[in-house]
Parts: structure tokens; sequence; C-alpha cells
């Protein structure tokens, strides 16, 4: 199922600035997600980060994985209406640059989910290739 950015806000509670996904590509509820973010030179981060060589934070990419990963957890008819929190952030890995004109490819799978909480593992990618991977945990209020 693909999702607009309307439909991504009418599941997950991120507004502008800090909503990280364009699109949702491919979505089963509770299972996996792909999502998608087009890096632009108009992001506010890139006025600081860096100055004449603009870099996306590493924690703003972990922070879209877990975006997307929320909408995959509260797509769940039992978690709609709910925010999902940051539990957890294990096992972080940066292996390339993300600069404006990237097409971030985000993809998240779900291992665990309970009443309060999930687990998943989420990787992203720009032109086919890694460039982070992390393993989120959410918590669900």
């Amino acid at each position: 199922m693909k999702l607009t950015i309307n439909e991504i806000m009418a599941i997950i509670p991120h507004r502008y600035p800090f909503l990280l996904l364009d699109t949702v590509e491919d979505l089963t509820a509770g299972k996996k997600v792909t999502a998608k973010k087009n890096v632009t030179i108009n992001e506010p981060f890139f006025q600081g980060h860096f100055p004449g060589e603009p870099v996306m934070p590493g924690v703003l990419i972990i922070e879209a994985m877990a975006q997307a990963g929320a909408v995959a957890l509260l797509s769940l008819p039992e978690f709609q209406g709910k925010t999902a929190y940051f539990g957890a952030i294990k096992q972080a890995k940066f292996r390339r640059k993300v600069i404006p004109g990237d097409t971030l490819i985000l993809e998240v799978v779900l291992d665990k989910i309970k009443k309060t909480a999930g687990t998943g593992k989420g990787i992203a990618y720009v032109d086919g290739k890694k460039v982070a991977e992390a393993e989120l945990t959410f918590m669900i209020g």
C-alpha cells in the first residue's frame, strides 16, 4: 500500500519541519514499511550542518527510519491514534554521507510487537547503497 504525505500525517503526529518522510512506497501494517525522503538544500538543518558542505545529520537519518517504523506500527488498528516514542537505539552505524539531492529510501521491518512496545530493524539507502542502519525500540503511548 502506498501513502501520501497527508495519509502519513493521519498516522503519525510529526509535522514540518520535523516530518522526515515524503511518501510511503510500500506498507504492510505491523510488519514492514518502505518510505522515501527527498533530501533538498531547503532543509532547515543544512544552514548549520555544515556551511559549505551540507550533510544530513545521522541522528535525523535514524529519526526518519523511526518515523517510517512508526507508520508501520501505528497502522495497526489497536495502535491508531497513539504515538510511538523512541525506547532505544542499538547498533546504529553510518556508512555514507547523505547530501542535498539524495533520495533516502528507508526500510523498516518490525520483529516484535507487544501492548506497549515494539522493535524493528531499519536500513537507509541512497542509490541502492546502504547509508545507515539501526535496531529501534518503540514505546507506544
